[in-house]
């Protein structure tokens, strides 16, 4: 089977940790083990979130005034060589004897999304009500409460129109190479009137991108891996429940949190639709049994 994986922020860093070097790898090993089960026996692609780690760069990138700031597309790619490199690294202890290939992935964008005008998109370190309120004035940023935890900057995410590395990345699956890409969703770009493309300011949502990826690559099955264990009717009440499964043409993302579990529904839905197969959404720690079916939330065509 061809597998789509996308693996949530948490595969690297857990809510509340610190975001240092040592953090992520020791997550990351820890879920190694749990892709490299999915991964033996069939053609894998992991597509991984950035959101802490580019809004990291951001920072680093505006303390140092020498230079200008990087703009997002360029620290998008910069969180996919890193987060692509620290994967990579930990798969390959269990899976010695498999070929690993990191890409850097643009994906293409509209440049009149709505999403432009109207950011929702958490990206970086979670902040108390008072720092946020002193950065959104500094800096011009959008920031947004993000439950309990606190609040976080939050930018445009546009919807993916296509993966420009696509050619690259199915000629890496035919030689037989387990492929990390579309990091973060993708680098954003958008054409430009003359040709070629150019990188914009936003984030996008690496759900969705997960899953226009595995429709174009005719995946088997999308496997969205997140902390929690699928997808909850009536989330945060004595009375939440898991739902087992949901059929694509029911299953509606905007009855759930716009930065969080909304687009993972959606971008489910879409694959499940759009390739005629089924989409699972579950915890990281039990990615095996999300993927044989056993936990987790299975949208069906």
């Amino acid at each position: 089977m061809r597998i789509v994986v996308a693996l949530g922020g948490n595969a690297l860093l857990k809510r509340g940790e610190p975001l240092t070097a040592e953090n992520q790898r020791r997550n990351m090993r820890e879920a190694a083990g749990q892709i490299a089960a999915i991964a033996k026996g069939h053609e894998l692609v992991l597509v991984h979130g950035n959101g802490p780690q580019v809004g990291l760069l951001a920072l680093e990138a505006d303390a140092y005034k020498d230079v200008p700031a990087y703009p997002l597309d360029i620290l998008g790619a910069e969180s996919q060589g890193m987060i692509g490199y620290v994967i990579a690294q930990e798969l390959q202890a269990e899976l010695t004897d498999h070929s690993i290939a990191t890409l850097i992935t643009r994906t293409e964008v509209d440049g009149d999304d709505p999403a432009f005008q109207s950011p929702t998109k958490p990206i970086g370190p979670v902040y108390t009500a008072a720092q946020a309120e002193e950065l959104g004035a500094a800096r011009g940023w959008a920031m947004v409460e993000e439950g309990k935890s606190g609040w976080r900057r939050v930018v445009a995410s546009p919807l993916p129109r296509e993966i420009v590395e696509l050619p690259a990345i199915s000629a890496l699956l035919a030689s037989g190479a387990m492929v990390i890409c579309a990091g973060g969703g993708g680098v954003p770009v958008v054409p430009q009137d003359g040709g070629g493309l150019s990188g914009v300011e936003a984030v996008i949502d690496k759900d969705r991108a997960a899953a226009l990826l595995a429709h174009r690559l005719k995946a088997d099955r999308l496997v969205i891996l997140t902390d929690v264990e699928g997808v909850f009717a009536h989330w945060g009440t004595p009375d939440q429940e898991l739902i087992t499964e949901i059929n694509a043409t029911e299953a509606d993302g905007s009855g759930y949190a716009a930065g969080s579990m909304g687009p993972k529904v959606e971008a489910a839905a879409y694959f499940a639709l759009e390739a005629g197969k089924t989409a699972s959404i579950g915890s990281l720690s039990q990615a095996l049994a999300v993927f044989d079916g056993s936990a987790g939330t299975h949208i069906v065509p």
